[in-house]
C-alpha cells in the first residue's frame, strides 16, 4: 500500500521491511499485517502506440505510468522471412516450395504477432501493477472506431449509403477512377496527340513506397505520361495517401474485445468521457494525464507524486547469429564481461541503456528513446555498472509536463 517516503525509510532503518524494487521503489514488510486494504483504483488508457497508467487512492495520484508498445514486429518478420527465403534458395533450391505448413499460421481464432505483441503490453502493465500494489477496483478506457464512416463520412447523414462503398456500381477501384477522372488524362501538361489514347491508372505513391491500392492515391494518366513519371521524365505534383491510414483504429476494436475478455472484473469507460474530465482539470493531452481523468468525474486530483514511469516495450532476445555479404562475422548474444544489450547501466553518474557492443570492452549507450548519445571516449564496461538486467521493456522516470 502507498506510504510516505519518511515512512518507508523507517521501516528500512527498523530492518522490518526490505526492498522489493528499486523502479518503482517497492519495498516488502517482513512482519504479519492485517488484512486492511485501501480503496486503489487503477485507470488503464488503453492503445495501439502507446498506453497511460495511473492509481490513485481517492483523489491521490500515486502511480502514473506511459508504456509505448511495440509497432516494428511486422517489419522484423518481414526481415526473417527475406533471410530465410535467401538461405534456402542458397542451400537447397532442389526443394519444392513449402507454404501454410505451420501449425500455428493454419490454427483458426488466430492474432498476428503484432496483435498478440499489444495484448501482452496491456495485459503486462495491468498484472505489474497488481503485483506491487493491492488494486481494488480497474477502470479500462477502450473506443470502437468505425473505419467505414472514418473513411467515408457522408455515410453517417444518409444511412441508406452504408452499405454502399466507393466502388459501389462500378466493377472494381480502376473502373471507379477512369469514372471519376472523366476517362482523361490528368497530366496538365499532356501532349498526347492521340485522340483516344491507352489510360492506365497511376499510384501516386508508388506501392514500392508503402502507397496505398484506394481512389486517394490514384490518377489516371494516359500511356505515355505513365512511362514518363516512371521514367522520371515526368514530374507530377499530386498528393497520394499511403496504406494503413486506418491500421490504428482497427487494431483498437480487437484490443478492445480482448482487455475486456481477458480482465472480466475491469470497468469500461470511453475516450469522449475521459477527454471531458481531462478539460475540466486543465490537464494537458499526455497519455498519463488521460489515464488520471478515468473515473474522475471531473473532480480536482491531488498529485502524490511527479514521476512518471516510462516503459518502452523490446524484444525479448536477439536471435540473428551472423551478419555480413556471406554471414562470416559472429554476433555474440550472450553477456559480453557481464553485460546485454538492453541493460541498464550507470556511467559518468548518468542512466542509460546498452544500445551496442564491443568484444573489445567497449559500449555504444543510448537512452529511453533509443537515441544513441555521443560519448567520447567511448564508454568501457570497467566503468560502468549495471543497475538492472535485461527485461522485456526499458523503464525509467521522467517528471510530469
Amino acid at each position: 500500500m502507498p506510504c510516505e517516503n519518511v515512512v518507508a525509510r523507517l521501516l528500512l532503518k527498523q530492518r522490518k521491511a526490505r526492498v522489493k524494487t528499486t523502479l518503482p521503489f517497492t519495498i516488502q514488510l517482513s512482519n504479519e499485517t492485517t488484512t486492511f486494504k485501501q480503496p486503489l483504483i487503477h485507470k488503464l488508457d488503453s492503445g495501439s502506440g502507446s498506453i497511460g497508467s495511473a492509481v490513485s487512492r481517492g483523489n491521490n495520484v500515486v502511480y502514473m505510468a506511459v508504456i509505448e508498445v511495440r509497432n516494428d514486429v511486422s517489419e522484423k518478420m518481414k526481415q526473417r522471412s527475406k533471410y530465410r527465403r535467401f538461405r534456402r534458395n542458397k542451400n537447397t533450391r532442389y526443394r519444392k516450395a513449402r507454404f501454410d505448413n505451420r501449425r500455428n499460421s493454419i490454427r483458426s481464432d488466430r492474432f498476428s504477432p503484432t496483435m498478440r505483441s499489444k495484448f501482452d503490453s496491456h495485459e503486462k502493465e495491468i498484472i505489474a501493477v497488481r503485483k506491487i500494489m493491492p488494486i481494488t477496483e480497474t477502470f479500462i478506457e477502450t473506443a470502437s472506431f468505425d473505419p467505414h464512416a472514418l473513411k467515408n463520412p457522408d455515410v453517417l447523414k444518409d444511412l441508406s449509403l452504408y452499405q454502399k462503398g466507393i466502388n459501389f456500381g462500378f466493377a472494381n477501384t480502376k473502373a471507379y477512377v477512369l469514372t471519376r477522372d472523366g476517362y482523361k488524362c490528368q497530366n496538365p501538361k499532356c501532349k498526347c496527340k492521340d485522340k483516344r489514347p491507352r489510360l492506365h491508372v497511376h499510384h501516386v505513391i508508388f506501392k514500392s513506397n508503402s502507397g496505398s491500392d484506394e481512389e486517394n492515391n490514384l490518377k489516371t494518366l494516359c500511356e505515355d505520361c505513365h512511362k514518363g513519371v516512371h521514367d522520371g521524365t515526368i514530374i507530377l505534383n499530386l498528393k497520394g495517401k499511403k496504406k494503413g491510414a486506418l491500421k490504428h483504429a482497427t487494431q483498437m476494436n480487437s484490443i478492445r474485445v480482448q482487455l475486456l475478455r481477458r480482465f472480466p472484473d475491469a470497468k469500461e469507460t470511453f475516450g469522449f468521457v475521459t477527454k471531458e474530465y481531462r478539460q475540466l482539470l486543465g490537464l494537458s493531452k499526455e497519455h498519463y494525464y488521460d489515464a488520471v481523468a478515468i473515473g474522475s468525474g471531473g473532480n480536482a486530483v491531488n498529485f502524490g507524486t511527479k514521476d512518471v514511469l516510462f516503459k518502452k516495450c523490446i524484444c525479448d532476445g536477439d536471435y540473428q547469429l551472423r551478419k555480413g555479404v556471406r554471414s562470416e562475422q559472429v554476433i555474440p548474444v550472450r553477456k559480453i564481461q557481464g553485460f546485454r544489450k538492453f541493460d541498464k547501466v550507470k556511467y559518468g553518474g548518468n542512466t542509460y541503456f546498452i544500445k551496442g557492443r564491443m568484444a573489445t570492452g567497449y559500449a555504444i549507450l543510448m537512452n529511453i528513446e533509443g537515441k544513441k548519445v555521443e560519448l567520447k571516449p567511448i564508454p568501457k564496461f570497467a566503468k560502468m555498472k549495471r543497475i538492472s538486467a535485461r527485461k522485456t521493456w526499458m523503464i525509467d522516470v521522467k517528471q510530469a509536463v
